[in-house]
């Protein structure tokens, strides 16, 4: 199966990338065409996929078509191609933020063709990823292979539309937030003693390690801090300093300052 992209930029990258380390999808099965020619070829010559002259070139060519270009691009990227996939009936991926399934059917003129809107954050480029998709009916013949496409970039969560908001907060600007906590807590190391590269080292593995223990574990995360916690110990007195200076009301207010600004410019 060839997969085509039309745009280049950090994302797509990050999913080809992503592919290409684990051998899910051949480089000579991946067709590129961006804005800057001179930045898709460069990508091209290093990563070993196909850089073609033109949208509809990639269009004609694959098997698979995913659109990530900026949302204000889309009538005009739909107005190059409609006529070739009206003909062809390929399954239309879209990681274009805030351009729904409704949107492309209007854009495409038919109700029937089948699309899949993706929500992926750039962990995908280490297979660590995290991706909401939603598909109308008519994809969802399609759904299966997409979604294995998906597994192979970290993992993926069947979501309505009206939920992407929420996601681009939880997974897509989370990673910024979890940056910060880290170099909080590595800062709090330097402080105390310890080189910055080494506390780095030592919170942002911490950070992995409790991340997989969430995942793994059928107990919830507040369960799990309570088995962190011995009473009168370390643990409990960090947790409640740490609540007294308003760490989960300012994680929350930090979510949903990303929801609202994503609505935002939705609208």
């Amino acid at each position: 199966m060839k997969i085509g992209f039309i745009g280049a930029g950090n994302m797509a990258q990050a999913m080809i990338n992503g592919w290409l380390k684990q051998k899910t999808v051949a480089a000579t099965d991946i067709l590129i065409h961006g804005g800057n020619p001179a930045h898709y070829q460069a990508f091209a010559d290093e990563s070993g996929v196909v850089a073609l002259d033109s949208n509809q070139a990639v269009a004609e060519q694959a098997d698979l078509l995913v659109l990530a270009v900026k949302p204000m691009m889309a009538s005009d990227i739909f107005e190059e191609v409609t006529d070739i996939l009206q003909k062809r009936q390929i399954p239309v991926v879209s990681i274009m933020s805030g351009v729904s399934l409704l949107q492309m059917e209007g854009y495409l003129n038919d109700r029937d063709y089948p699309l899949i809107r993706i929500m992926p954050n750039l962990n995908v480029a280490i297979n660590a990823g995290m991706t909401a998709y939603a598909a109308n009916a008519t994809a969802q013949s399609a759904v299966p292979e997409v979604v294995a496409l998906l597994d192979a970039l970290g993992a993926s969560i069947a979501l309505p539309e009206a939920d992407f908001s929420t996601f681009v907060a939880l997974a897509g600007s989370s990673p910024a937030f979890i940056y910060l906590f880290i170099d909080a807590l590595s800062r709090a190391g330097v402080k105390h003693g310890l080189t910055k590269d080494a506390a780095t080292k030592i919170a942002a593995q911490a950070l992995v390690g409790s991340g997989q223990m969430v995942l793994a574990s059928s107990e919830s995360p507040f369960d799990l801090i309570d088995k962190v916690s011995s009473p009168g110990g370390t643990t409990v007195a960090g947790v409640l300093a740490m609540e007294a200076a308003g760490f989960m009301t300012s994680v929350v207010a930090g979510v949903d300052a990303t929801i609202a600004k994503d609505q935002e410019t939705e609208e």
